[in-house]
């Protein structure tokens, strides 16, 4: 099961999971992804180390 909110309308959306990967590589093959999406200084930022819980009030 795959959640996710849409920007636009704030709305929580559920979704199956996909079968299989076939869709993701269709997307790849068709160039649909910048060549510099995830580049280099995107993989080596440094780990960051945050409080889960902080802002959270009962």
């Amino acid at each position: 099961m795959f959640i996710r909110r849409d920007p636009a309308t704030g709305d929580v959306i559920l979704s199956r999971k996909p079968d299989s990967w076939d869709g993701l590589f269709e997307l790849h093959g068709a160039g649909a992804v910048p060549d510099d999406f995830m580049g280099v200084a995107d993989r080596s930022a440094p780990e960051q180390d945050r409080d889960p819980f902080a802002g959270w009030t009962e």
